[in-house]
């Protein structure tokens, strides 16, 4: 096997942790092709494991609405956070003879807090992404597509570089793709590294070279968005299920789920915190998040868990006792959080959950764009009042002003989906251990007020 290259160490923090005897075609489309050395899956070792059938199959034998159809019954789930219906959005998309081929986006920029799961798939399976966007494009009669990278990702821009030169090569990209009469290509355009580029909006005008900031709505991307034309932006998993999807049906991927769950397909779930064995999984859509976490190890010794995000920084928390949720859209969502994107951040009973929310609103709040109030102030005031509950300097009713926060925070409540997600954790946190917040409350000024 080839050694992987010293400019690839960083790969170990997104290490899949299955074997190449448990990934099967028929059972884990998005990585039963991956070395078992971490190196890049090239061109003609992707063709000779089936790489590139979805399309063909796609461009030979269906219409565009065809597709669409397809995706719809699939019931392929935005993996990015959102967990809307891939068909459905590519129906929405503006689309007829007399109106103009719009675009096609992926969503590359992987900023969530604790989510590696795209950077695994970019750096060493770009031509599944590839593939998937032909077939997106194709349904949308996109006229180009661009793969919105996150800046610090270097090596998966090397990897991706390079695919995109190989699949031109072999004629993947350009005038009549594989010589089906369908014009299509991609660009690579690598981010300066804002989080509010998530928004696929704002993603939009940053593309444009614009400042990142959200759109109003409507009009939505898919009657007008990149340069005022019809555009599609989807996640790099979401992407990545659509050429398995062409290849074997939409019944085939409705039976991958294993009778787990209403959604379709696997998902790549992942695992990190203190963990014997951070890394990632696929898994059928509705794993329980309790074999998840044994498949991590189990906690450090040491260690048991407190708590833990079942999707990143911008879900709400979860309790021990929810390891028993089957880990899909609706069910994840009817407990007070969300599965956003799949990956575990465990939180053991020695670490403070005052310290670990005030850093992660810290985060969020460097991160908005400034564009409206409730976001640009309350954000900033929410981390003060962490960092004095924090020092034990809190003062009776910070607690309670937390709370209105998240509330003024939350959906409906600003411009975009930015602040709702950075309330979520916070309102949870409050909730499930309130006794944590109270212990930041100085005494002295508890008894004087008495």
């Amino acid at each position: 096997m080839n050694a992987i290259p010293r400019d690839s160490r960083l790969r170990y923090r997104c290490q899949l942790r299955q074997g190449a005897e448990e990934r099967r075609a028929d059972t884990h489309p998005l990585t039963w092709r991956l070395r078992e050395d971490g190196a890049r899956v090239g061109f003609e070792e992707y063709r000779e494991k089936e790489g590139y059938r979805g399309a063909a199959y796609t461009l030979e034998r269906c219409t565009p609405d065809e597709v669409i159809d397809t995706m719809k019954r699939a019931n392929v789930r935005g993996r990015g956070g959102g967990g809307f219906s891939a068909g459905v959005k590519w129906s929405l998309t503006l689309v007829g003879d007399q109106l103009p081929r719009g675009y096609l986006l992926c969503n590359a920029d992987e900023m969530e807090p604790g989510t590696f799961k795209d950077r695994l798939l970019l750096e060493q399976q770009p031509h599944l992404l590839i593939e998937g966007m032909i077939i997106a494009g194709y349904a949308n009669r996109s006229r180009y597509g661009y793969i919105f990278l996150r800046g610090e990702y270097v090596e998966a821009a090397r990897s991706l570089a390079l695919a995109l030169e190989e699949a031109r090569e072999a004629g993947w990209l350009g005038e009549s793709v594989n010589g089906s009469g369908f014009d299509f290509d991609i660009a690579l355009h690598t981010g300066a590294g804002r989080y509010i580029c998530g928004e696929e909006t704002a993603l939009i005008n940053s593309l444009e070279g614009k400042r990142a900031n959200p759109r109003t709505k409507p009009p939505f991307p898919g009657q007008s968005g990149a340069w005022g034309k019809p555009t599609v932006v989807n996640n790099v998993e979401t992407l990545c299920n659509a050429p398995g999807v062409m290849q074997h049906g939409a019944e085939w991927y409705q039976g991958l789920s294993d009778g787990l769950s209403e959604d379709g397909g696997t998902k790549l779930y992942g695992v990190s915190g203190l963990v014997e064995r951070p890394g990632l999984w696929e898994l059928p859509i509705g794993t329980r998040g309790r074999e998840i976490l044994e498949r991590a190890g189990g906690m450090r010794e040491g260690h048991t868990l407190k708590t833990w995000l079942p999707g990143g920084g911008s879900t709400g928390f979860l309790l021990p006792e929810h390891l028993e949720l089957p880990l899909d859209f609706d069910t994840v969502g009817d407990h007070g959080s969300r599965l956003g994107t799949g990956l575990l951040t465990v939180v053991s009973e020695r670490q403070s959950i005052v310290a670990l929310l005030r850093n992660l609103e810290q985060f969020f709040a460097r991160e908005s764009c400034g564009w409206c109030t409730p976001c640009r102030d309350g954000l900033s005031w929410v981390v003060k009042l962490l960092q004095a509950l924090e020092r034990g300097e809190g003062e009776p009713g910070d607690i309670e002003l937390l709370e209105q926060h998240a509330t003024d925070l939350g959906p409906g409540q600003t411009f975009c989906a930015h602040a709702p997600g950075a309330a979520m954790p916070l309102e949870s946190a409050i909730r499930h251990f309130r006794a944590d917040f109270e212990a930041g409350i100085v005494h002295s000024v508890l008894e004087g007020g008495s």
